[in-house]
């Protein structure tokens, strides 16, 4: 399906509300995907609250991995609620408007979350590093101060740039259609409407891309390929099994992220389409969100554990009221 812009005349600046297309192709199937996309959105809610909650009451888990997993979870609800409240409400209403600074808020939030994300995963590398590198020190290594760093310094780089860079978009005139192909309001189909030089945002994004978000990648490649020769010189095999247990999890979810992250903004223009830039999309925004806390918990031996142990005490309280 093609949409027509019916906004008179390509250079007229844009003052009032835009229009976010995005699955409007679909017509009345655009009920279902709010079904669909209301139960996960939910289940990422109470999945990433779940895991919070479980590292707060309990003590056995107040350690650096599950610090990390607890500025994860808080992340990935932020993220998800970032965009998909707004998409869930056009999937049900004929007019899917969106004032310019409602616009921003949802470029502010999606960009912070998601550079936040590539460098707290980078600490998460850092962590599992030290644990199996260096496990006689591990503890001197990463002591609370240290974990409070790494977060605080995720936090600042990824809240400073991308305030910077999206207060900068938006001081710029946008002009021509108010339609925006897409269902939330991302860098680069906003990048599209504005009539004015971008060359230097444009050098700003690549900076951002190349420094903050591949240089925490190659870390955690970097750090996995010590990890792993590591782990191959374990005696024992079942030391090998455990070691590599403790990795799996921050792995796969290392995997979803920049799988997903470099497919949406690196992946040629002329290969995609808007339909499949738009699932893309979707699975990082909202698909991740809610398998992250389904991998780190399904996959870890002490989450399952508190876990278990929580549910048996609720039951247990139910028994005697």
């Amino acid at each position: 399906m093609t949409y027509s812009d019916s906004d008179p005349g390509e250079n007229q600046t844009i003052s009032s509300g835009l229009i976010l297309v995005g699955f409007s192709y679909l017509g009345e199937q655009q009920i279902l995907l709010f079904l669909v996309l209301l139960v996960i959105y939910l289940a990422t809610l109470l999945g990433n609250l779940l895991v919070i909650l479980l590292v707060k009451l309990h003590r056995s888990l107040h350690t650096p991995m599950y610090f990390f997993l607890v500025n994860l979870s808080f992340l990935e609800i932020c993220f998800t609620s970032g965009s998909v409240p707004q998409l869930l409400v056009h999937l049900l209403v004929e007019e899917k408007t969106i004032s310019i600074a409602g616009c921003a808020a949802q470029m502010y939030v999606n960009t912070i979350m998601g550079l936040t994300e590539c460098c707290l995963l980078a600490a998460m590398a850092y962590d599992r590093y030290a644990a199996i590198c260096h496990p006689l020190h591990y503890t001197t290594i990463m002591s609370g101060r240290v974990c409070a760093q790494l977060a605080g310094a995720s936090w600042f780089i990824g809240v400073s740039l991308e305030v910077a860079q999206t207060t900068w978009i938006f001081s710029l005139p946008l002009c021509g259609s108010h339609h925006i192909h897409h269902f939330f309001c991302d860098i680069p189909p906003v990048m599209k409407m504005i009539c004015a030089d971008t060359s230097n945002i444009s050098i700003l994004g690549f900076f951002i891309i190349a420094f903050f978000m591949m240089g925490p990648f190659l870390m955690i490649i970097l750090s996995y390929v010590y990890i792993i020769s590591t782990i191959l010189k374990l005696p024992s095999a079942e030391g090998r099994r455990k070691a590599f247990s403790t990795c799996s999890s921050h792995l796969m979810v290392v995997c979803l992220f920049y799988g997903t992250a470099l497919i949406t903004y690196l992946w040629p223009n002329s290969n995609t389409t808007l339909e499949n830039d738009q699932i893309v999309s979707l699975l990082n925004t909202i698909v991740s969100p809610l398998l992250n806390p389904m991998i780190y918990t399904l996959r870890n031996k002490e989450v399952k554990g508190v876990l278990s142990k929580t549910l048996e005490k609720r039951r247990s309280r139910l028994r005697t009221i």
